[in-house]
């Protein structure tokens, strides 16, 4: 697809949480919305042209309060399934919650409304939505302009210790996973959403964490270091032989988030051949760590311009966290995307320095990481 045909900078992101945001309003991912951030319309009009699909299982207090749909089939179907034991996600609920949410994907590949061609506008070939299980695949739908999603898994919770169920969801689709989120599991330590605050915040991986990463380099599963606290990220730096990747972070040297990653970190990074995709939740971009969504997109470029000095232009690219983070008022939603690219190219990127940052470096780093 060239840049041309769209007269804008196609943009594949690193992460959203738009499976959990579908499951929790009922919205359809093919109809233009004003709740959330992303939609088929809005991405055609924003240019995005797919990205990874987070699998994330709330807090059973999280989910009875803001799925309750998906808490009565829960409890339903297993009525005495406990939902958390010692401060952990038990396994039986993050897999049924696994299945629902993975489900929900594999059934947006067929759910094309007959008004899809309208609603979704452009010339691209294909208005579905379709899962990638390899880079080559991936690329040729970014070169045709069809929409693409990877399966990811954001946090480990509804993995056993024995794999099976890692297999079975690989060979379900399952491309990327963040051993944790920013809690414990059998597998690791997750940092808390500390400010100012070290990402060393805990122990590292556990035995079975350091099995995990082992299993997913013999699988080609990716695997994401956002969310893992610092002794955690070194461990998996020492054990894997892929490039290592954090799908949305930033610069901890910015904004002292323990969710940012420090200069050190940064440095592995970029000796892997690795890849950083910038989180565009406020939070962890404003200097002060502050909430507040009046913050001009020249902050977004502060943490581009450190990452492309620290990582160089092959190791940077865009991971937004949309439907799960508080964005910027001036990139609300998936529309607003060239907003972020015109700042980008004020700040001096041209386009292929855009296109490498939109997409290049995501197919780069899935084709070493999964093979072609």
């Amino acid at each position: 697809m060239s840049d041309a045909a769209t007269n804008l900078t196609p943009v594949f992101d690193g992460h959203n949480d738009t499976l959990l945001s579908i499951a929790g309003t009922g919205r359809s991912f093919y109809e233009r919305s004003e709740t959330g951030h992303v939609d088929l319309p809005r991405a055609r009009e924003g240019g995005l042209i797919g990205g990874f699909f987070a699998v994330f299982v709330p807090n059973a207090d999280n989910l009875q309060e803001r799925m309750p749909a998906q808490y009565e089939w829960i409890t339903q179907t297993l009525p005495d399934i406990e939902l958390e034991h010692d401060g952990q996600i038990t396994l039986p609920y993050a897999q049924q919650f696994t299945f629902q949410q993975v489900a929900q994907l594999l059934r947006l590949q067929n759910e094309v409304p007959a008004e899809a061609d309208e609603t979704a506008g452009g010339d691209w070939s294909d208005p579905s939505l379709a899962i990638v299980w390899s880079a080559e695949e991936l690329a040729d739908r970014i070169a045709n302009g069809d929409f693409s999603a990877i399966l990811h898994f954001e946090g480990a919770e509804m993995i056993d210790d024995r794999f099976y169920a890692l297999e079975t969801f690989h060979a379900a689709g399952l491309r990327s996973l963040g051993i944790v989120w920013s809690r414990s599991n059998i597998f690791g330590h997750g940092v808390p959403f500390g400010f100012p605050s070290s990402p060393d915040t805990g122990p590292g991986l556990t035995d079975a964490g350091k099995e995990l990463v082992r299993a997913c380099n013999e699988l080609g599963i990716m695997i994401d270091l956002s969310h893992l606290n610092e002794k955690g990220f070194w461990d998996v730096a020492k054990l894997s032989d892929a490039p290592l990747v954090a799908t949305h972070s930033n610069a901890h040297e910015i904004c002292a988030s323990s969710r940012n990653l420090t200069d050190k970190q940064l440095a592995a990074v970029k000796e892997s051949a690795g890849l950083v995709g910038l989180n565009y939740n406020v939070g962890f971009l404003r200097p002060d760590g502050g909430r507040d969504a009046d913050m001009p997109l020249s902050v977004m470029a502060d943490h581009i311009d450190y990452l492309v000095d620290k990582l160089g232009i092959d190791g940077v690219a865009l991971g937004s966290d949309f439907d799960g983070a508080q964005m910027p008022q001036d990139l609300s939603d998936v529309s607003k995307l060239p907003n972020l690219i015109d700042t980008l190219r004020e700040r001096g990127y041209d386009d292929a320095a855009l296109r490498k940052i939109g997409y290049q470096n995501w197919l780069r780093v899935l084709e070493q990481t999964w093979g072609s």
